[in-house]
């Protein structure tokens, strides 16, 4: 276990430069060579040709949740522990716009970074020039952080990759323990919801059958850690606010606008199941916790066309939204603890496919209907909510998220203790 202090902090897209130190030039071309010359790294010519953006080369079927992950993110705690002994990788400045066809004296500096972390091969060598071969490892790093494969540095990926090399290994020493408690039977089939990269598996026979962009909590709003089975699926679903959505969200914007809950289709029931008028709640006050409040199923509907139901504590489901734009954001933290769903109609059929007579031609044809309708699954499918910020899908790719929630470091600080 590396005790290094640094690697207790975890770090956001926002704030990772300002944890990374700066490593000398000298011990970035000394490992080089030796981390890099591995003979298990394969064909760099192969692996590193221009023309390709080496996206095919980091994405993967197999599952974050596989005894073979665990295998890959031991094989990259031994790797990154050779870097960070050898004094990590040297800090990229972070002051221009370092793209295709730049020459400037900044990019000797990101070809050994891209080297040492093995993104680049030795072999396209030390030169002021943005050439395609540094376009692909540029792109080859971004796809492994989970960012948009430009090739283009900007803040976030140089934000990514600035974290200092002892923050990688210890992420991946927590993570590999999370991974191992989770790599026995899961089921033939099940799906995972990955918090920090806010993306979901749907996992049948050990491989990734679907993989679907997510929107998880907020930050003051956490999506929790749990396992549970998927049992229900709701077409057209109602939606009924939490009481923390009420008190926080639902009162304040009936203060500023009385009109609120009518233009959003929104009821308020009392104990009785009768409707009661808005004018009759004093909204200066927290007296409408005391109430339910449901939205009318529609376009308009805070889960749009579906939810996704499991037992839970917490009360939390997945589900569809109307906000489709809030997927194509980099930090898709937006929600308050559920979680929303890319292309939710391909994972629904997917969870009904052995749900007698519901095909996705009757589930859309129901959708078009506007009626709610509960459908209960034939077969439960498990689910897990779960925390991993680091992993690796094969020999010489690790794959990193921020730590969003901050329990890299707690977690760790655990770990350090209990040794």
């Amino acid at each position: 276990m590396t005790t290094n202090s640094s690697r207790r902090f975890f770090l956001t897209a926002a704030g990772a430069m300002a944890a990374t130190a700066l490593t000398g030039v000298a011990s970035a071309q000394d490992v080089i060579g030796d981390i890099l010359n591995s003979s298990r790294r394969g064909n760099w010519d192969d692996t590193f040709d221009a023309r390709a953006t080496q996206n095919d080369k980091v994405a993967s079927n197999l599952p974050i949740f596989s005894p073979q992950t665990v295998s890959y993110i031991e094989q990259a705690v031994s790797q990154y522990s050779s870097i960070v002994a050898q004094g990590g990788w040297p800090m990229v400045p972070a002051t221009k716009k370092l793209q295709l066809g730049v020459v400037d004296p900044d990019v000797v500096v990101l070809r050994k970074r891209l080297m040492i972390s093995g993104d680049l091969s030795t072999s396209a060598g030390i030169s002021e020039s943005f050439d395609t071969y540094v376009d692909a490892a540029v792109k080859r790093f971004q796809a492994r952080h989970g960012l948009p494969a430009d090739g283009v540095l900007g803040t976030y990926t140089y934000a990514a990759m600035n974290v200092s090399a002892p923050v990688r290994l210890g992420q991946l020493e927590t993570n590999l323990v999370r991974l191992r408690s989770m790599s026995g039977f899961l089921g033939n089939r099940y799906v995972m919801v990955n918090v920090p990269a806010a993306q979901i598996e749907a996992v049948e026979n050990d491989r990734v059958a679907l993989r679907h962009t997510a929107i998880v909590g907020k930050i003051d709003r956490q999506t929790p850690i749990l396992n549970s089975a998927i049992n229900e699926v709701i077409v057209n679903p109602y939606w009924n606010a939490p009481v923390s959505i009420v008190r926080k969200d639902i009162i304040p914007l009936m203060r500023k606008d009385p009109q609120y809950l009518a233009n959003n289709n929104i009821r308020i029931l009392g104990p009785d199941g009768i409707e009661l008028d808005p004018s009759t709640i004093d909204w200066s006050t927290e007296d409408a916790t005391k109430f339910r409040f449901r939205q009318d199923p529609g376009s308009g509907n805070a889960m749009a066309s579906v939810k996704i139901n499991f037992p839970s504590p917490e009360n939390v489901y997945m589900h569809d939204t109307p906000q489709q734009s809030l997927f194509s954001k980099l930090m898709r933290f937006d929600s308050s603890g559920c979680v929303r769903v890319q292309n939710v109609r391909d994972l629904v059929t997917w969870l009904l496919r052995d749900t007698p007579g519901w095909d996705r031609r009757r589930f859309e044809e129901t959708i078009k209907s506007g009626e709610s309708t509960p459908v209960q699954l034939a077969e439960p499918v498990p689910v897990y909510f779960t925390y991993i910020s680091a992993w690796s899908t094969g020999d010489g790719v690790a794959h990193f998220r921020d730590d969003i929630y901050g329990r890299d470091g707690v977690d760790e600080l655990r770990m350090s203790q209990a040794l």
